[in-house]
Formats: C-alpha cells, sequence, structure tokens
C-alpha cells in the first residue's frame, strides 16, 4: 500500500472516506452532469472543466451506498488516476488530515482483499476508509468509458 502524510477526508451518508492528498487536484461546487451514452454503470457523466472532459464516478454505486438525487450541495472532488482525471460526488470534503500514516491500517490486517479500500485510519473520533482511487474502474469499465468518450 501506498502511504500517504495527507488524506482529503470526505463524507457520503455521514460515513468518512479518504484519498491520499496527491490523488486529489481541486474541491469544486456541485455543477450541471453531462450524460455519457454508453458508459458503464460506475460512470454518472461528465463535466467539462477548464476545457477538459472528466468522467463523474458513481460512488455510491460502487460502494454499495443508497443511491439519492445529486443535490445542490454536493461536492465534486476532482482527482487522478493513474490514468486519467476523474471526479467524485461527494457530499462534502471536510479537511485534510495530517500524519495519517501513523494511524494507518493497512486492509490486509482487517478484510484481505476488500474491493476499492487501501487502508482504514483510525483516529480518537472514528475511523476513515482511505479508497484506492486506481482500482475504481476495472479494466473493462477503462475501455468502456475510452470508447465512449471517444464516440461523444
Amino acid at each position: 500500500m501506498k502511504k500517504s502524510n495527507f488524506l482529503v477526508v470526505f463524507t457520503l451518508d455521514h460515513q468518512r472516506y479518504a484519498l491520499p492528498l496527491h490523488a486529489a487536484q481541486r474541491v469544486v461546487r456541485m455543477v450541471a452532469i453531462t450524460p455519457l451514452p454508453n458508459a458503464p454503470d460506475s460512470i454518472l457523466g461528465v463535466v467539462d472543466f477548464h476545457g477538459q472532459v472528466i468522467p463523474i464516478i458513481n460512488v455510491r454505486w460502487r460502494f454499495g451506498l443508497p443511491e439519492r438525487a445529486i443535490a445542490l450541495t454536493d461536492h465534486l472532488l476532482i482527482a487522478h488516476t493513474a490514468r486519467r482525471s476523474v471526479a467524485l460526488v461527494v457530499d462534502i470534503v471536510l479537511d485534510v488530515v495530517a500524519n495519517a500514516e501513523q494511524k494507518l491500517i493497512d486492509t490486509e490486517n482487517i478484510l484481505p482483499r476488500i474491493a476499492y479500500v487501501e487502508g482504514v485510519v483510525k483516529l480518537p473520533d472514528g475511523l476513515i476508509f482511505i479508497h484506492d482511487l486506481d482500482t475504481f474502474l476495472s479494466l473493462e469499465e477503462e475501455s468502456v468509458l475510452d470508447q465512449a468518450l471517444d464516440a461523444s
């Protein structure tokens, strides 16, 4: 697991999650999402961010959380994987946590092979699940997404 001294912490349905700070690019207020025909189920659509078309990952679907309508109070956490920039719809970005590696528990020690989670940070006020953004899209989903983006 890649260790990071800093994490960007966000919430989905009152549960805290995080991405390593080096993967996060920017947090912006919700904007209109354009549907992307023939995109994988894990993609809500795309947004134009400073001239770059960025796919929006359906994090709720990916984590098996209940779907809900996107609200104007939601935020887009724009981040980058090894292959592309993506955006996550999150309830709110809370904070940047420093020195997280000292409190990090590798998921292999808790639940081996848990999907999309690379670690857990244990803080005095609860747990934060750290997500591995590079595993959010399978190779097949990446391929279907590329085809949908090329066709649009």
